[in-house]
């Protein structure tokens, strides 16, 4: 009886037992089920936010005031950094000559970027108090070239500037507003194809308030745009003209001859700064450190002839 006793408390023993366990395992599996769900829900919002991303900033139209010679490379980073930051819009950019732009912001004109194609202009915006000096930038850098017409018989052909001073070619340069213009007579007075006023020669020079000399003079002629000394070239007018670099790119027709050596003139620089009249500053500060580090933007300035700073 006593074995009996035993043996069936034993086995009630061992049903509480299996039971308990089960009951113990259903609420461990429901415990793991609960935080299981829990944690793919976490994943599952987290995925969502990274896919949504941060949050657009307010829109922002800004409006750039450009030197002439970036207009094709310009429109092309502007687009660049609207697909980048959807946010931003441009206005209908401002490109003309450098001295043209400050007149501009002179006369009241709106804008949050000036972009000049000389230190010079800059100097005399922030002169005039047009920009915020402490945002001024030296964005590019560019050459100055001796070009003719593509195909013509003087493509190719190497032109040394002694060779212009003689009078053996007729030119179109930049007048006094235009600063591939000054940059041209700058070198220009290194072999007395031009005289400024005060004598002084190469990078010392200004390329402003001088003259060309008596056997240059008459085969001169003036632009008041950089685009229109090309042109110059590009038809025939004239058999050679003193332009940028990035101007062969942008205009075409023209075939390069000559690099004019560096250190006949200032260096060629394009300053860009905030204007202080800017209702967006960050945003137009932004776009310029963008144009001056982003990777994918200085292809662009590549293919148009312009080197980063």
């Amino acid at each position: 009886m006593k074995n009996i006793t035993r043996r069936m408390f034993a086995a009630v023993s061992a049903t509480m037992m299996v039971a308990a366990l089960g009951l113990g395992g259903c609420a461990s599996d429901g415990g793991a089920q609960d935080a299981s769900a829990n944690a793919n829900e976490t994943q599952e919002q987290a995925a969502s936010e990274a896919a949504e991303g941060e949050p657009a900033g307010e829109p922002v139209e800004l409006q750039i005031f450009a030197a002439n010679s970036l207009t094709k490379a310009m429109a092309e980073a502007q687009a660049l950094y609207h697909e980048q930051h959807p946010e931003v819009t441009f206005a209908d950019t401002q490109y003309e000559g450098s001295g043209t732009l400050v007149e501009m912001l002179g006369a009241g004109q709106y804008a949050d970027v000036l972009i000049t194609a000389s230190a010079g202009k800059m100097d005399d915006a922030a002169e005039a108090g047009y920009i915020a000096e402490d945002t001024r930038r030296t964005m590019f850098n560019n050459d100055l070239v001796i070009v003719t017409e593509e195909g013509g018989d003087l493509a190719g052909k190497d032109i040394s500037l002694e060779d212009i001073a003689a009078g053996a070619y007729t030119l179109a340069v930049g007048d006094e507003s235009v600063p591939a213009g000054n940059y041209a007579c700058q070198a220009l007075t290194t072999v007395g194809g031009y005289i400024e006023p005060d004598g002084a020669t190469g990078p010392e020079a200004t390329g402003k308030g001088g003259t060309f000399s008596e056997t240059l003079k008459p085969m001169v002629t003036l632009g008041g745009k950089v685009g229109d000394v090309c042109k110059y070239a590009e038809t025939g007018e004239v058999d050679i003209a003193m332009v940028y670099t990035s101007d062969v790119y942008r205009m075409g027709g023209v075939a390069i001859c000559t690099v004019v050596p560096g250190d006949t003139h200032k260096p060629i620089t394009y300053p860009g700064a905030v204007c202080a009249g800017s209702k967006h500053t960050e945003a137009a500060q932004a776009f310029i450190d963008w144009c001056m580090t982003d990777e994918d933007c200085a292809q662009i300035w590549e293919e148009w002839g312009f080197e980063r700073a």
